[in-house]
């Protein structure tokens, strides 16, 4: 079963179509990042968008999210509703299927760090993800909002980032996590009164000892009170319980419930479980809707055919680059079933730590490296962007192209490195390694060799194509050093099969 995240950004936009769908089409630009929802709130001034899919095209999904919304967004014109701290307030990955929460702490710590490394954007981690205690609460990092943390970022030792510079800058930072899945709940009372709304949020919320996994507040939206909440694990506090508790909160003040919204996506268990209270349903399971069961009898697992149509379709991406990635990706994974296959095994208990380790680095190689496939693919469409922007001026545009293919040429790059890496472990493994998989060691050498082989095709071409002639000899001098570095390590991997196996 392939592994499936979600991703759930929040945008300080919520008023500008222009914006918030110039940043849903970013993410839908990314090949297998699928958007599911944009939910704008013109009061919030917010956007939640939902999207989800593998995780390599989700954390690049999101990285050009960030980085389109840094250039849109200023927070010091932004005013709303809601508490915010950053133009891409927050982004939290949900894991959904065939991943677990670990490695989705491990996604966050990479899109944090590339964040904070090529956008200038200060990151902080929260949730399962946190740094540190006081930081697992969202609101606990957004305290005072974005004008307290402009005051106090680079003076404050508490504001310190996770990744990225301690300085204020108009787009605010960026927090980053892992948490379950969160259902945004607003409901609605026969009121104009906001402070009402609030009372009734502050019995509700768990903070002022109200309902575990419950934050919630008051607003006045378009003349009606509302009482806004995240319901931060629904399993174990039931939407239908927070309803009632609204419900007979606001009884006390003469009120009703005139309505309920939702913001983004729900699980369909919330709905169930919901429809089993109210109906009083007894024994109810999942299996007697119709849609579950047509959905569980026809499900199957994908397939690399759609990348495959992709790369064979008459379109240039994605091309070399993202092949060169999945080849780089694909050595790593060899590496790391290789690895998988050794720990825990009496017979190579002399080499546990280290073979432990390698399975620690091969995880990491593979994610960054499956990530690369989608971002060559948007580096080249940043390159024909560029080319296509007829309102600059003739030395803008050049400006615009040179930097462009620089971050081209960057992309492939950094896969050769990587891919070195992953035909290095893999050399390792092949000579310490479970003997029953060593030609499968020797193979994750080889296409990681095929990977640095690939990239540095693509290196050179695009620096062919870059006016900073010094910069471009650096990255020829540099990948014709990785191309002859992976020649030596398949070569070695494969003569040590070769021994081991006895062939």
């Amino acid at each position: 079963m392939s592994q499936l995240i979600e991703c759930v950004p929040n945008f300080s936009n919520g008023r500008d179509p222009e914006i918030y769908q110039a940043i849903a089409n970013a993410i839908r630009a990314v090949p297998g990042a699928r958007v599911l929802d944009v939910s704008p709130d013109a009061d919030h001034n917010r956007t939640v968008i939902t999207f989800v899919g593998a995780p390599a095209p989700v954390l690049e999904a999101a990285f050009q999210a960030i980085k389109l919304a840094a250039q849109l967004i200023n927070l010091d014109e932004h005013h709303g509703e809601h508490p915010r701290i950053g133009a891409t307030d927050v982004c939290p990955l949900i894991p959904l299927r065939a991943i677990s929460t670990q490695e989705c702490v491990a996604l966050a710590q990479q899109l944090g760090q590339r964040v904070g490394d090529e956008l200038g954007i200060a990151v902080y981690l929260y949730g399962a993800a946190a740094t540190r205690p006081e930081r697992e609460k969202l609101a606990d990092i957004r305290k005072g909002q974005y004008e307290k943390w402009k005051e106090e970022i680079g003076v404050n030792p508490a504001r310190r980032p996770d990744y990225g510079p301690a300085e204020a800058k108009p787009w605010g930072a960026t927090v980053i996590g892992v948490r379950p899945f969160l259902i945004a709940y607003n409901i609605y009372l026969n009121s104009s009164d906001a402070n009402v709304a609030e009372k009734i949020a502050r019995a509700v919320r768990f903070s002022s000892g109200g309902l575990r996994f419950v934050q919630a507040k008051g607003f006045l939206v378009e003349g009606q009170a509302q009482v806004s909440m995240n319901l931060t694990d629904f399993e174990k506090t039931p939407i239908y319980r927070v309803q009632e508790m609204v419900r007979r909160e606001a009884a006390r003040y003469g009120l009703h419930i005139t309505k309920a919204e939702l913001v983004g996506l729900t699980p369909q268990k919330a709905f169930l479980d919901a429809a089993r209270w109210y109906l009083q349903l007894d024994n109810f399971r999942e299996e007697q809707v119709l849609e579950y069961r047509l959905y569980t009898e026809t499900a199957v697992d994908p397939t690399p055919e759609p990348f495959l149509e992709a790369v064979a379709a008459n379109k240039p991406t994605p091309g070399g680059g993202s092949v060169a990635a999945l080849a780089g990706a694909l050595g790593a994974a060899l590496a790391q079933m290789v690895a998988g296959l050794t720990v825990g095994r009496k017979k190579y208990a002399e080499v546990e730590a280290e073979v432990q380790a390698a399975l620690t680095q091969t995880l990491a190689l593979r994610r960054q490296l499956a990530a690369a496939i989608a971002a060559d693919a948007a580096a080249f469409e940043e390159v024909m962007a560029a080319m296509r922007q007829k309102e600059l001026s003739e030395a803008e545009k050049q400006a615009a192209i040179e930097q462009a293919t620089i971050h081209a040429a960057e992309v492939p790059l950094r896969v050769a490195r990587l891919s070195l890496e992953a035909a290095q472990v893999a050399l390792r493994l092949a000579q310490v390694g479970n003997i029953n998989a060593v030609s499968d060691a020797a193979a994750g050498a080889l296409m990681a060799r095929a990977a640095v082989e690939a990239a540095a095709l693509n290196v050179q071409i695009n620096g062919a194509g870059v006016q900073n002639r010094e910069l471009a000899q650096s990255w020829a001098t540099e990948v014709k050093e990785l191309v002859t570095q992976a020649n030596v390590l398949a070569a070695q991997a494969t003569a040590v099969a070769a021994a081991r196996g006895g062939f």
